[in-house]
């Protein structure tokens, strides 16, 4: 499932500080975006040459040693293709102009870029097939599925965790149930849920199966607990979602906002209007009919994983790291594993109009409507079809969704009108964003985009460009939970430099755009697209990424911009350091009445005491809060026992804050201390002042965890 991430589209930021202050504050909060990310594809004009399937024998490569990355079989003539060149760059010849025509070719072409990945990116295995003319064209493994026991990935057997392309199962079953008459895509969702919840009338236009599939519901983000460490604790899919719902913050079809939750809503419907387990009928009228026989849509039992599951991997000190299964509570969201074959198999059917050999899983016009535009944030940008993602590349349409856990990345890409696609996966953490090389390497060598004349930019621009500066937010974070700081570390922000519009916070590097008219810009050197809307007033509100269809950005009121939050919390900080450090230092330095030239009273005594305490309690909190979040990811198997008990108690801090307060109108009022001394007591006031506020807005002054 997509989680953070975030995708081969635009990558969706995130970003870093290097102040102490605000280190303290990125670490001790970093909150989970782990979002979301998506692919690519390509077309094919020419009829295919018989289908090339390998896999790496057990002797082939030489088995690693703990500290080495898996090394790919080698390509016909001995040497990896392209083994030394970026595996993003273009290809200096394009040996084709409508997609490739020879196995053997691709072979060594796929060869190369995978040979480069593992080694370079520390990947332990990969698998791939490349569909063309609706036909398996390239099937191949690429290292281990099981580094220890030196176990080759099989693309015909070894199953990858696909993550969020289990998706696809769940809006496959939803209009296999829509052409049956049993569902109605633009029918309140509440007609179908039963008594055990029910969605809120918190706006009064309801939420449709096609706000669910467009990723428009309206939902918040909710990454809390999105994973689970072993089978025995989760509850069943109905109990999962009436607890954990998350609550709507804006109305729906307004704006998408990727949600996991969402899918998993629309995978509960099936069950309930099916009579049976969402499991139960993904295996029943997909997976059998297609002859799926290496897909799993059960999550094992604990410590039994299936032999032809690939593991997933870390690597840590030089070497494969073994790591536990991930378990989906949400399962219809993100919770199948799936070898490259069996994935060809479900894409052809999809590219065939929901036909595969002699079986059909959707009649030809529904099958063709899940292709098509559903939503869009602008007409001038692509969309969201009915579950999958649409995309322009190179100047060729494309339908793909990505998929990722923490471990496992992969991409599912068709391209309908040449009845092309290929699907990839990876088992290692370190994969993340080697799909998207992999998608650009691989389309600009088969599918060159064609000569175009340079865009010719608006003139004016400059004078427009504060209309467009700013910092921007996703629409996906979590409005009402602690993990809601985690959208000031996905922040894009826009400025200029004479013509061109310059975005950093996506991706690695800023990237240049230049205004092609009002309110579009075309990137310079790049495919990317953005579109800006106003609002009532004139004013820019929101940003869209053309390559990433279910995420909006909406430009951040200054209060809620990481430059702010820095400000204040490192000068909070700095107050209290300055409290908590300076106050004893100063009475060791007047002790026995030395320099003083007022008494201390009993009251000055406590002020200061009150003083100190609440700055000591606010410096201590946040420690711990660094110290049980040091690895951010554990909040993704839910909320670790000790933050929990950290959120109880930190109201606390604010009853310390109204202590500080009050000491201060009296030391005002009675005189206590030096003037000099009671200004610097009310700056630590204002520390304190600063830091509840900024605990409250962000959701991490609370109760309850």
């Amino acid at each position: 499932m997509n989680v953070i991430n975030n995708a081969g589209r635009a990558r969706l930021p995130s970003r870093t500080r290097s102040s102490v202050s605000w280190s303290i504050a990125c670490a001790s909060c970093l909150v989970l975006m782990f979002t979301t990310m998506i692919a690519w594809g390509w077309q094919e004009e020419t009829a295919p040459s018989e289908p090339l399937k390998t896999t790496e024998s057990p002797t082939a490569p030489e088995t690693p040693a703990p500290s080495d990355t898996p090394v790919p079989p080698e390509a016909a003539d001995g040497t990896p293709a392209d083994a030394t060149a970026p595996a993003d760059a273009p290809a200096e010849k394009a040996v084709a102009k409508s997609g490739p025509t020879d196995p053997a070719e691709l072979a060594a072409f796929i060869d190369g870029i995978m040979a480069v990945h593992l080694r370079d990116k520390h990947i332990a295995g990969a698998t791939i097939v490349v569909v063309v003319d609706n036909k398996p064209f390239f099937s191949k493994g690429y290292g281990y599925a099981d580094v220890a026991a030196k176990q080759p990935v099989n693309p015909d057997e070894t199953m990858f965790r696909i993550g969020s392309v289990s998706k696809l199962f769940t809006w496959t079953a939803v209009m296999q149930l829509v052409e049956q008459g049993k569902l109605d895509l633009d029918a309140d969702i509440n007609l179908y849920l039963g008594d055990e919840f029910k969605i809120p009338p918190t706006f009064s236009k309801p939420i449709t199966l096609k706000n669910l599939l467009t990723h428009t519901p309206g939902f918040e983000d909710q990454v809390i607990g999105l994973f689970a460490r072993d089978a025995d604790g989760i509850a069943t899919l109905g109990q999962i979602l009436a607890r954990d719902l998350p609550a709507r913050v804006r109305p729906p079809g307004e704006l998408a906002s990727y949600s996991n939750h969402g899918t998993a809503l629309a995978g509960y419907i099936v069950a309930r209007v099916a009579g049976v387990p969402w499991e139960d009928y993904i295996e029943t009228n997909i997976l059998e009919p297609l002859g799926m026989k290496h897909t799993s849509v059960r999550q094992p039992a604990t410590d039994k994983l299936p032999p032809e599951m690939s593991k997933g991997y870390k690597f840590e000190q030089g070497e494969f790291k073994e790591q536990p299964f991930e378990y989906v509570p949400a399962a219809p969201a993100g919770s199948m594993g799936a070898s490259a074959a069996d994935m060809a198999r479900f894409m052809i059917a999809h590219l065939q109009n929901g036909r595969y050999e002699s079986t059909r899983i959707l009649q030809d016009e529904t099958a063709r409507k899940m292709r098509e535009l559903l939503f869009t944030h602008d007409p001038r940008l692509d969309g969201m079809a009915c579950g999958f993602m649409l995309m322009t590349y190179n100047g060729r349409h494309v339908v793909q969704h990505g998929g990722d856990t923490f471990l496992f990345h992969s991409y599912f890409v068709m391209l309908p009108e040449s009845n092309s696609g290929f699907f990839v996966s990876y088992n290692s953490a370190d994969a993340r964003g080697t799909r998207e090389e992999l998608f650009r390497s691989f389309f600009d060598r088969y599918y060159p985009a064609a000569e175009t004349p340079a865009n010719k930019p608006l003139a004016g621009f400059s004078e427009r460009a504060k209309h467009y500066a700013g910092s921007y937010g996703m629409s996906r974070h979590s409005h009402t939970s602690a993990a809601k700081l985690a959208a000031l570390f996905a922040v894009i922000d826009v400025g200029s430099d004479d013509d061109t519009l310059l975005l950093s916070g996506m991706g690695d590097v800023t990237k240049r755009f230049v205004e092609v008219e009002p309110l579009v810009f075309h990137e310079i050197d790049g495919p990317e697209k953005l579109v800006f809307r106003e609002d009532a007033g004139g004013s820019v509100a929101q940003m869209f990424v053309g390559s990433f269809p279910p995420i909006a950005l909406l430009r951040l009121p200054w209060y809620e911009t990481p430059l702010f939050a820095m400000i204040l919390f490192g000068g909070s900080v700095a107050l209290l350091l300055s409290a908590l450090i300076g106050w004893p230092f100063a009475a060791f330095l007047t002790r026995g009445g030395r320099g003083v030239d007022t008494s201390p009273t009993a009251g000055s005594r406590v002020a200061s005491w009150i003083g100190w305490l609440a700055s000591l309690a606010i410096v201590a909190w946040l420690v711990a809060l660094l110290i049980a979040l040091a690895d951010p990811e554990e909040l993704s198997y839910g909320m670790p026992p000790f933050v929990a008990t950290l959120l109880r108690i930190s109201p606390g801090i604010a009853v310390l804050t109204v202590g500080v307060l009050l000491c201060a109108l009296l030391a005002w009022k009675n005189g206590y201390w030096r003037l000099s001394a009671r200004l610097h007591y009310t700056c630590v006031l204002a520390g304190c002042v600063a830091m509840v506020w900024f605990l409250n807005y962000w959701n991490l002054l609370r109760f309850t965890a």
